[in-house]
């Protein structure tokens, strides 16, 4: 007889997840160590929510007492779309030119646990995709999905580290994988492509310097020695990823048709003049959405002053 694991692990292939491991449910703490000294240095900025039950964030018996394991998953997001450079062209991170993952993943993971609860009636399970206190990455790393590369994100061997996370806590003792291996040897590509210097030292970002924190979490006025140095990006930043020579060498165009971006029309100066009703109509199904009207405006305005800036050079 087959056993759970094995079930588990099949649908959520056939579920279209590109990546699946299992890992026991037990607190990280090595991950809370570093944690811990992140938080000390303020290198989480305004988000100051990830400061607040870090005994759940890195156990999750405190989030599901009677947890015995932790099913990682990961989905291949990567497309052949390119940013365009041209100054009157807006860039957006990858995953976020298209259909929100939050709903994708979790709608997955929905189905996931119904299947195995076909087979395994009394299984209690809690979901998790980027939300809640849940260290998605160190669970990636330990459940054998990946790496954490030194520019923090999580890195795989098949689809470099163009993937999302999530992740199902169960009740049921499953075939636990091995933690993936650092292979990032030598490399600093990452750390040396940072437009901010945000990378302040291997394995170690400060969000304060961060594109994407000041694009999407941040929600003061961005300073002009930052701004100047975000390039077009109105929302996330892939030049860490785009660099890695893992990427470079492994990325494989995404199976799904909701991470395959629409033909390019992302005009600064289209955006600039976008009224409210324009912003949701055109980002209502995104995950640009959560940023809001009012600092999607401060993120295309800090872009235009950056042009200016470079025009009258």
């Amino acid at each position: 007889m087959k056993s759970i694991s094995y079930f588990i692990r099949q649908k959520a292939f056939e579920l279209g997840f590109n990546k699946v491991g299992f890992a026991k449910a037990e607190q990280l703490n090595n991950a809370r160590n570093h944690l811990e000294n992140w938080l000390k240095n303020g290198f989480n900025g305004e988000m100051y929510w990830i400061g607040k039950n870090i005994s759940k964030r890195v156990n999750p018996l405190k989030v599901m007492p009677d947890a015995k394991s932790v099913v990682s998953v990961a989905i291949n997001y990567y497309s052949s779309c390119k940013q365009v450079e041209h100054q009157d062209v807006a860039k957006v991170a990858r995953y976020a030119l298209k259909r929100d993952y939050h709903e994708i993943i979790g709608n997955r993971l929905q189905k996931l646990l119904k299947e195995i609860k076909l087979v395994e009636p009394m299984t209690q399970g809690t979901i998790c995709v980027d939300h809640g206190p849940i260290m998605e990455k160190a669970w990636a790393v330990k459940s054998g999905i990946g790496w954490q590369g030194k520019h923090t994100i999580t890195i795989t061997r098949e689809f470099g580290s163009w993937i999302l996370l999530g992740e199902l806590i169960l009740n049921l003792e499953l075939d636990f994988d091995k933690p993936a291996i650092d292979l990032c040897g030598d490399c600093t590509l990452c750390i040396d492509a940072c437009p901010t210097q945000a990378i302040v030292e291997p394995y170690v970002l400060d969000a304060n310097k961060c594109i994407s924190y000041l694009t999407i979490e941040y929600k003061g006025a961005i300073t002009s020695d930052l701004s100047s140095k975000m390039d077009n990006w109105i929302f996330g930043c892939d030049t860490c990823q785009e660099v890695c020579p893992w990427n470079l060498r492994y990325s494989k165009i995404t199976n799904e048709i909701d991470f395959i971006p629409d033909e390019n029309n992302n005009s600064i100066t289209s955006f600039s003049i976008f009224t409210k009703n324009q912003f949701h109509e055109q980002f209502d199904n995104s995950p640009i959405k959560r940023i809001g009207y009012d600092r999607f405006k401060r993120n295309v305005q800090s872009v235009l002053t950056n042009i200016k800036g470079k025009s009258n050079e």
